[in-house]
């Protein structure tokens, strides 16, 4: 039985839009420090007004201070959705 022809191809090129967009899908590199930091001082705060029994971080806030913590946490989650 006779071979078939083998027929070459053509090497495929995406086209050149396709290409600059890609570049530009780069993350904000402000982002990820910002948002850390959010959380930590969140973190820190609640810590901080359970350790001193409510004297510190501002003792006027009372029981406050949790929401203040909490508050920095989700200021995290918000910049978070600027991550791409």
């Amino acid at each position: 039985m006779p071979k078939s022809r083998i027929r070459k191809k053509a090497d495929y090129t995406p086209p050149a839009a396709k290409q600059t967009t890609a570049l530009k899908l780069t993350s904000r590199a402000w982002v990820a420090p910002v948002m850390l930091a959010l959380f930590l001082i969140g973190l820190a705060w609640i810590v901080v007004f359970y350790v001193t029994d409510g004297k510190l971080p501002v003792a006027d806030l009372g029981n406050w201070n949790i929401v203040v913590g909490f508050g920095f946490i989700a200021a995290g989650f918000g910049v978070s959705t600027q991550w791409k």
